[in-house]
């Protein structure tokens, strides 16, 4: 099984924190522009796009968006909402289960139904625990979540500990597109403090504060979504601070 992509993000975590920009393609308004968008990013230093959306994208969206980032010398990994978002273009795949779900489908069914497609293109998959926290948003909704409340600690790493139990590799926290605020750094320091997990923490995070706070709880990456396509060049900024910081 091919393992570059895995390999490189470990690489790179040992060397400090990485930042994904994730790319919703129903959200992207002037595909046009994405090209010149997407090297700001990369000359900002993201380590990797992310591809992805809950609502509204195709595979035909999905591919178009591929295209346009593959002379971008960086991963493109996709993020997955369901079945109809896989692609031969892609570096890779998180291979998502999302754990706190009341519905089968997302925790194992919808894998089921991909893997045999993901084996027969050849996509690099990363294992990835993804649980939904607080807010949810979206994706708490469509993903039929028990969402963690985000004081509770505790329970998020009970989950966190089953991910790794259970051989995963990766562990998403997620507070969903658009919260009011981000996964709280306490819960990111006891996850990191009791689990070998690569730790990926998205949603709410509009400043370099809220980023490096993050960071300095140990959360290995960090992803921006809305930021990117609201505020450019703030996303920027807060790509530039995670690059430039180095833990002690």
């Amino acid at each position: 099984m091919k393992e570059k992509i895995s390999k490189y993000i470990q690489q790179l975590s040992e060397e400090g924190v990485l930042h994904f920009s994730l790319i919703d393609p129903d959200k992207i308004s002037n595909l046009d522009k994405l090209d010149s968008l997407a090297r700001k990013l990369y000359e900002a230093g993201t380590s990797a796009f992310l591809i992805g959306g809950t609502l509204g994208v195709s595979k035909d969206k999905l591919d178009n968006v591929l295209e346009i980032l593959s002379d971008i010398k960086i991963p493109k990994i996709i993020f997955p909402s369901n079945i109809n978002l896989i692609s031969e273009k892609a570096d890779a795949i998180l291979f998502l289960s999302l754990l706190n779900s009341d519905d089968i489908y997302y925790v194992i069914g919808a894998q089921v139904i991909a893997a045999p497609l993901i084996k027969k293109l050849g996509i690099e998959v990363l294992p990835t625990g993804y649980l939904i926290i607080g807010y949810g948003g979206t994706a708490g909704h469509i993903g039929r979540a028990r969402i963690i409340p985000f004081d509770n600690n505790e329970l998020a790493l009970s989950y966190a500990l089953a991910a790794e139990f259970m051989g995963m590799k990766f562990l998403y926290l997620e507070a969903g597109s658009g919260s009011p605020e981000t996964v709280r750094a306490e819960m990111v320091s006891m996850i990191r403090r009791f689990t070998n997990l690569t730790i990926i923490v998205g949603g709410g995070i509009r400043s370099q504060e809220a980023a490096i706070k993050l960071v300095e709880a140990g959360a290995h990456i960090i992803v921006t979504g809305n930021i990117i396509e609201d505020n450019p060049e703030k996303a920027i900024k807060i790509i530039e601070s995670i690059r430039n910081y180095r833990r002690v």
